[in-house]
């Protein structure tokens, strides 16, 4: 392969991250030929030769979309190629279009368009974050989730991320924040009870899940949900920081009665913990002994 080839392809794939699959298996150009970044012919396979990706950002295949999909399949055919990398002998890996792949099935189709590329797992995972959501085709958690999988495991930074899926800087940002929010209200926003929108009020709330109940239970809508957050946030805030203060002071106390370190750790309705550290068994005896007559 000569410099320009090489240089024509990586401009090539450079374009694909940048624009989806269109510039890679001819949405809006002819097919992909054979010396284009590696791309074969479009072909159709078996729907047995293919499998899933295990790279696939979006885990959701809602059932009545995939029999919406479905019905128009048996109608209309599969009019877009399914992109896939090779995976052994009569195996194909799904790098996108694994929806279409599953209503195809629904559809009992035998056959699908394929277009075969020879991919890296790196490039694979890419695509496929890139093309999903570039397709709006992830819930906000898998969107926020497949974000922070390209910035830990390919570096990239927040603008690089925007420019190449073609959102804001501060999208991404505001985005990738929603991990932060405990599993069980995150499954909210997954099964669609919660907005993005709703989330992001929850973000720094001492107690996410119930708030987000409370959302779910009342209807309320995001500009209402962030008018109760503004009025319950401060006292919460005031409240944690006095509760902290007096954790503190009776941390002190224990700790020059027992001349030992003392740890208080407050879990609010829960309870908690007191942790009493030694460097010795002596400290140790000393504190059992202290325990166990009460003096």
């Amino acid at each position: 392969m000569t410099a320009g080839e090489t240089r024509r392809g990586e401009e090539g794939r450079q374009r694909g991250l940048g624009r989806g699959l269109s510039a890679l298996i001819g949405e809006d150009a002819p097919a992909a030929t054979p010396t284009e970044s590696g791309t074969r012919p479009q072909r159709t396979l078996p729907v047995g030769w293919l499998k899933p990706n295990p790279f696939q950002p979006r885990k959701t295949f809602p059932a009545e979309e995939l029999q919406d999909l479905a019905n128009s399949i048996r109608q209309k055919g599969v009019l877009q190629p399914i992109l896939v990398r090779p995976h052994g002998a009569e195996s194909f890996e799904i790098v996108a279009g694994e929806r279409r792949w599953r209503a195809a099935q629904l559809a009992k189709l035998h056959d699908v368009p394929v277009v075969v590329r020879e991919l890296t797992d790196g490039e694979t995972l890419e695509l496929a974050i890139v093309e999903n959501v570039q397709r709006a085709d992830l819930n906000a958690i898998e969107e926020a989730a497949a974000y922070q999988e390209l910035i830990d495991r390919f570096q990239y930074t927040q603008e690089k991320l925007a420019q190449e899926v073609g959102k804001s800087r501060s999208h991404i940002a505001n985005t990738v924040r929603l991990l932060k929010l405990p599993p069980s209200v995150q499954g909210f926003v997954r099964d669609g009870k919660l907005t993005a929108g709703h989330a992001r009020t929850l973000i720094g709330d001492p107690d996410p899940e119930a708030r987000a109940r409370e959302i779910i239970r009342r209807s309320l809508n995001v500009r209402e949900a962030e008018r109760r957050s503004k009025k319950k946030k401060p006292a919460a805030i005031s409240n944690q920081a006095a509760s902290n203060a007096d954790v503190k002071a009776l941390e002190k106390s224990l700790s020059d009665m027992l001349g030992l370190k003392v740890e208080i750790v407050h879990k609010g309705a829960a309870g908690g913990e007191l942790r009493i550290g030694y460097k010795t068994l002596e400290q140790l005896d000393d504190v059992i002994h202290r325990l166990s007559t009460g003096r």
